[in-house]
């Protein structure tokens, strides 16, 4: 019996994790095709006339099981995977490529909602029905359901191929983050490396059963030397390492698939009669066309490139005066800038992780969103987990009911890939009279405890931890009828509004006096902390932006054009770069074969979402401080028009219920000290 396939036994529905084999996975996604393949074949073979009810709705409730296995087993591929899920995640990725595009060429299937579709407007449909049909419509129509049987063909081969290839994309950089480490052996070469980073490399070194210190590519190893490590020429040895990612001509280079995918997604884009994989994308995002995506970037470039390039100017000035440096190089950028940001606010991440300790600091945010939205979180032991560092909560309202069951996954190991991300085991959804509850998870890669310390974060993983936080609370704060419409399933560049929100939480004295208590004497962490950490908020964000902005518009350069012409992905990068560059380029680095977000995650030709997102955060947040941080008419707002909502409405008709305008960038401007 394969576990996978029956209905789960355990408390709240949760994912018998301890008891799910890798042998399971495979017949359960070959059963779980089968099964969803049959619910199809009723809704076309239904006799009676197509209604919403008998084809858009049985649409968004089919495939449950199926759903189920891939959300379990694709988020272990994330976050605890090996050898034989690689190898399962290859056979599995063309058969549900196959079978999506079975169900989307589905010629009758599509008829029948078309004709609930042609008649939309005598339905008496509610706004949240009236969206569901529009987008059943729109994954058919948008994914070649209009085409001729030939080009079906054609779409369906594309798609197979490039979910092979991103899969690729994605285990080649994690090969890469797993095959280089820098080994220490003389204590001299860790100067100027806190306490704290020194043992964890120590930790590593004695894991690898080596005598020394490890460093490697993973964050919490790797962004700690590069901001504090006095020897140029390590920091340069790892820089070159991480920027090398899936560029070095080997077993694992990722040039050749990155030009692949960008063609083949610019075929299909033609095939289904859009200019490019860009405008495709777009269409069904707030931003609506690379034009628009191409001006906001430009706007935003005109206002921050010469706040950045005065920026640029004082770090130089600055690592000649203290070093001789007389060219700055890529890695020098974070360690130049800590030492500046010390001597111009007297602050540094030492100074204030003993205040950050990860336990707190998850509590924090708990007590936040019990202020905000009047929910509670439980630490519970009979949930079962996919690792023994996982912790879960029940997560409930004022009267006691189950909000969601919440997974909350700190540290990095082998297996896990870098980064910090949220995630679902199960979505939200009402049938038959019960509200499902949602089971949502956030990973993230944190310095692990060691035998003398608790996990102490810097303030850059505090901000991490409370933007994971807000899409988990996106998840759980979910209250829609479809489950394809829940919590996060929100256009693009809407997602990161109740992420990058709650950042601003992490900033105020009201909040941080919550959870910023010295993990020894729990002593408050002292006001002019908090002062500094305001004023520093706005350090080098002209930078910061240009930086964001060479990403979203590199993405852009890749989907917006006509690729057929590129033959050298360092080329072509070096081009998009020209505009926002600072830095020397390094010729051993590219940055595209190891860009997951758009290669292996859904950030293609959505990168500039995040940009977007602090507009409509910034402008948000502007809102809280004119009522207080812990307005619970504003909170209550935010949760009923954007939060609850999910994907039912689009988002700019949300955001203008909720804030009674459209969003203005001058928030954004103001906050980054860049008006």
């Amino acid at each position: 019996m394969n576990i996978l396939t029956q209905k789960f036994t355990t408390k709240h529905d949760t994912a018998p994790f301890s008891k799910i084999k890798n042998d399971d996975f495979l017949p359960a996604f070959q059963e779980g095709i089968t099964s969803a393949k049959a619910e199809i074949d009723a809704i076309v073979n239904n006799t009676e006339a197509p209604t919403f009810e008998n084809t858009i709705e049985a649409m968004s409730f089919s495939g449950e099981m199926l759903d189920r296995a891939s959300s379990i087993f694709f988020n272990l591929h994330s976050a605890e995977t090996n050898d034989e899920i690689q190898k399962i995640a290859q056979e599995v990725s063309p058969l549900l490529s196959e079978f999506g595009n079975d169900v989307r060429l589905n010629a009758e299937l599509f008829e029948k909602v078309k004709a609930v579709y042609d008649k939309k407007d005598s339905l008496d449909l509610t706004t949240e029905q009236q969206t569901l049909l529009d987008k059943t419509y729109k994954s058919f129509s948008r994914n070649g359901a209009n085409l001729p049987e030939g080009k079906k063909t054609k779409l369906r081969e594309i798609d197979k191929e490039l979910s092979k290839l991103s899969l690729e994309f994605g285990e080649n950089v994690l090969a890469e983050t797993h095959a280089f480490h820098l080994h220490i052996t003389d204590e001299k070469d860790l100067s100027g490396l806190p306490e704290g980073v020194i043992e964890a490399a120590q930790e590593i070194a004695k894991s690898m059963e080596k005598e020394g210190w490890v460093f490697t590519l993973d964050y919490p190893s790797y962004i700690p030397f590069m901001t504090y490590a006095d020897n140029r020429e390590l920091r340069k040895k790892m820089a070159l390492a991480f920027g090398a990612k899936g560029f070095q001509n080997n077993e694992h280079d990722n040039q050749e698939i990155v030009l692949q995918i960008v063609k083949l997604r610019y075929g299909r884009a033609q095939l289904l009669g859009y200019k490019s994989h860009a405008d495709f994308v777009l269409e069904e995002r707030m931003a609506e066309n690379p034009e628009k995506v191409k001006s906001f970037s430009n706007d935003l470039l005109e206002k921050a490139k010469p706040a950045a390039q005065k920026e640029f100017e004082q770090l130089t000035a600055f690592a000649k005066e203290i070093d001789g440096i007389d060219e700055l190089q890529k890695w020098d950028s974070a360690y130049y800038s800590e030492k500046l940001k010390q001597k111009l606010f007297n602050l540094d991440d030492e100074k204030l992780k003993p205040y950050f300790q990860l336990e707190k600091v998850l509590n924090g945010a708990f007590t936040i969103a019990g202020k905000l939205y009047g929910i509670t979180f439980e630490e519970v032991q009979d949930i079962d987990k996919y690792h023994k560092d996982v912790t879960t909560y029940e997560v409930k309202d004022e009267n006691g009911n189950l909000v969601a069951v919440f997974y909350a996954d700190f540290f990095p190991r082998k297996g896990k890939r870098n980064g910090a991300w949220m995630t679902s085991y199960k979505p939200q959804y009402i049938k038959d009279g019960v509200n499902e509850r949602p089971h949502v998870s956030i990973v993230c890669n944190f310095t692990k405890p060691t035998e003398t310390k608790p996990s102490l974060l810097t303030f850059n993983e505090v901000t991490t931890l409370f933007h994971e936080f807000g899409h988990a609370l996106h998840g759980m704060l979910a209250n829609t009828t479809y489950p394809n419409l829940s919590g996060t399933s929100v256009y693009w560049d809407f997602v990161e509004l109740p992420s990058q929100v709650m950042e601003n939480w992490c900033y105020e004295p009201e909040a941080l006096e919550l959870f910023a208590h010295h993990y020894k004497t729990d002593e408050m962490i002292p006001m002019e902390y908090i002062k500094k950490i305001k004023e520093s908020a706005s350090f080098q964000e002209g930078m910061a932006t240009l930086r964001q902005l060479s990403f979203g518009m590199l993405d852009m350069g890749w989907h917006s054009l006509d690729p057929s012409s590129i033959t050298d992905v360092k080329t072509f990068e070096t081009e998009q770069f020209a505009n926002t560059q600072l830095y020397p380029d390094v010729a051993e680095n590219a940055m595209s074969t190891a860009f997951s977000h758009i290669f292996q995650g859904g950030y293609s030709s959505g990168y500039y979402s995040y940009k977007w997102a602090e507009v409509l955060d910034a402008d948000t947040f502007e809102l809280f401080q004119e009522k207080g941080i812990f307005d619970t008419a504003t909170a209550t707002a935010f949760k009923e028009n954007i939060l609850s909502k999910g994907g039912t409405e689009h988002p700019m008709t949300l955001y203008k219920r909720f804030r009674g305008q459209e969003p203005k960038p001058e928030a954004l401007l103001k906050r980054a000290g860049l008006l």
